[in-house]
């Protein structure tokens, strides 16, 4: 057999037994501290060498005194690599506990994540920024369910404000009309249907308000004509219009489809149309457009109403807005769900709500994508 072989049999036979005896402790230590194993590992890592080392010196034919020699050299390499090993897993272990301890700082509200500041490894200081990145999207969301907590309290008691006042007076009423002091019962009786009507209406605002915001809202997306959409839309609020001295009128080109819920969009639109009717004054026109935009369509609403504070065009569109918080009978005939609706249902279709203000009032726009990118749940 040659020689050459010969050696490399003898020293693949003598590492592999330290090989099958090191993976047995490695499997014995797999709970262990990954210092522990990191130093195991190295000090495995020595022993096959020597092993193999010794293993061929026969084969190799050396002198009692190169023989010496060589253990001396591998004994002396052993020490060095196994306190390389040392150094690598007490860094190692170092920068694992600062990261342990910079975790319990996960989430805090205090300051959140705090990485650690010494010099960690790649890998470790990688997963610090993760952790990081993690700490930032929780603060957010605490930050969003926060402002939902506030927001749902704040509607929980602007509607029990506005359910009060027609309550009482229906009671009131009620007791008049059963005591037979109502000096006029006709009048009485047309109080009550009116108040009766306002209330049924806020709680449909309410149920839809809900149904959308618990995502239960389902759409059923068609093609539709933002033309038709328009022209009935100002149909329907004619009536409101012309009683409160209103002139709407209209701008859309034709033929401009979108993908939308036609009873939804219709929704959309004729929430927009009264808030806008109730805040323009008298003689003043309503002005409704629909026009092609890059990427989508525009569905504008401009109104007369004098504009909106700068610092309260964030609040428009939230649940229970009415242009102040002051409560009173006399700051709307609804409970403020109006635009809240209107925003849901338009993200609910991938689309955009906003406003700004004009020269005679402010102009709500809704921005909707074309009918390639549009999708219902």
């Amino acid at each position: 057999m040659n020689a050459q072989l010969q050696v490399v049999l003898i020293a693949a036979g003598c590492t592999s037994g330290v090989g099958l005896l090191g993976m047995g402790v490695i499997r014995l230590l797999r709970r262990a501290s990954l210092r522990l194993s990191i130093q195991v590992s190295g000090a495995i890592v020595v022993l096959a060498v020597v092993a193999g080392t010794l293993g061929t010196a026969e084969a190799m034919f050396l002198s009692p005194h190169d023989l010496r020699v060589v253990v001396m050299v591998c004994m002396v390499a052993a020490v060095v690599a196994v306190g390389f090993g040392c150094l690598i897993g007490q860094q190692l272990q170092a920068g694992s506990l600062a990261l342990r301890q910079a975790a319990r700082s996960l989430g805090n509200q205090d300051g959140g994540y705090r990485s650690p500041a010494g010099p960690m490894m790649a890998e470790l200081a990688a997963l610090s920024r993760e952790l990081a990145e993690t700490s930032e999207k929780l603060k957010e969301s605490r930050e969003r369910e926060h402002a939902l907590d506030q927001s749902r309290r704040q509607l929980v008691a602007w509607v029990s404000h506005d359910l009060r006042t027609p309550l009482a007076g229906l009671h009131a009423m009620a007791e008049a009309l059963e005591d037979g002091i109502a000096a006029e019962p006709t009048r009485y009786h047309r109080q009550i249907r009116a108040e009766v009507g306002r209330l049924a209406r806020m709680v449909d605002d309410l149920f839809e308000l809900s149904r959308v915001q618990a995502g239960t809202l389902r759409l059923s997306p068609g093609q539709i004509a933002l033309e038709d959409l328009v022209n009935d839309a100002l149909a329907s609020t004619e009536a409101l219009a012309r009683a409160r001295g209103i002139r709407l009128t209209s701008e859309a080109d034709a033929p401009l489809m979108v993908r939308a819920d036609p009873r939804e969009m219709s929704r959309v639109l004729t929430n927009l149309l009264v808030n806008a009717i109730r805040h323009t004054p008298e003689e003043g026109i309503v002005h409704v457009v629909a026009a092609p935009e890059a990427g989508g369509a525009l569905l504008a609403v401009a109104d007369g109403c004098g504009g909106i504070p700068e610092a309260d065009l964030a609040c428009v569109f939230d649940a229970a807005w009415r242009g102040t918080r002051e409560r009173g009978p006399d700051t709307g005939s609804g409970a403020g769900l109006g635009l809240a609706i209107v925003r849901s249902i338009v993200e609910a279709h991938q689309g955009q709500v906003s406003v700004v203000n004009t020269t005679q009032g402010c102009r709500f726009e809704v921005r909707l994508p074309t009918p390639a990118k549009a999708s219902g749940p």
